[in-house]
């Protein structure tokens, strides 16, 4: 079981796109059932922040907009290696930050908010003329364009090439990242460990 957690408020809300960016394939095997179910998935709010569509795209990005508030999912027991996946598909256009969510739980018929957890959720850091000024929405998602996301999909090309990358370097020992993700600023040790554990 991994030590991470993170907040998403997109397309890795849905565990389709989550299992298939960490475990290679949106459908389970028996590995990677016993993976997903070291994974706890709790509804969570993240305040002082807004969720737009980027333009032209079926993703959304999150910026920092005081008394605005984003609901999504947080997600614990992610290991190192699903990070890794993950920085690769979130790509240049976000950063990953650390932020405090909010547990949103049932108290009787309604949903309130709960603890306060520390996590990270990548951050929209493209110029602003990417973002339309309009909410981004789930359900939309899931019921319009989920099937666009189906595990052939070019979004996930860049994450597979850095597994195989990181396979290929256990040979030889070098970063295949290009000091990109969780390698910019890991020991050489735990670069090891982490391209271990990511294939």
């Amino acid at each position: 079981m991994g030590d991470n957690s993170a907040f998403f408020y997109g397309t890795l809300m849905a565990r389709e796109v989550l299992y298939r960016v960490i475990y290679g394939d949106e459908r389970l095997t028996p590995v990677t059932t016993i993976l997903a179910g070291n994974l706890t998935r709790t509804p969570a709010i993240l305040h002082n922040h807004c969720r737009h569509k980027v333009l032209g795209d079926d993703y959304p990005g999150v910026v920092p907009e005081v008394g605005h508030s984003v609901r999504g999912v947080y997600v614990t027991g992610l290991s190192d290696a699903d990070m890794f996946r993950l920085d690769i598909f979130e790509g240049d256009e976000y950063t990953r930050e650390k932020v405090k969510v909010k547990l949103l739980v049932q108290d009787g018929e309604k949903e309130v908010e709960g603890e306060e957890r520390q996590s990270e959720t990548y951050i929209f850091t493209a110029p602003e003329a990417r973002l339309e000024k309009t909410e981004w929405d789930y359900e939309e998602f899931r019921r319009e364009k989920l099937w666009r996301w189906a595990s052939t999909n070019e979004e996930y090309e860049e994450v597979d090439a850095a597994v195989s990358a990181a396979a290929a370097a256990k040979k030889d020992g070098h970063d295949p990242t290009g000091g990109r993700g969780i390698f910019a600023a890991a020991p050489k040790k735990e670069q090891e460990e982490t391209l271990e554990s990511a294939v």
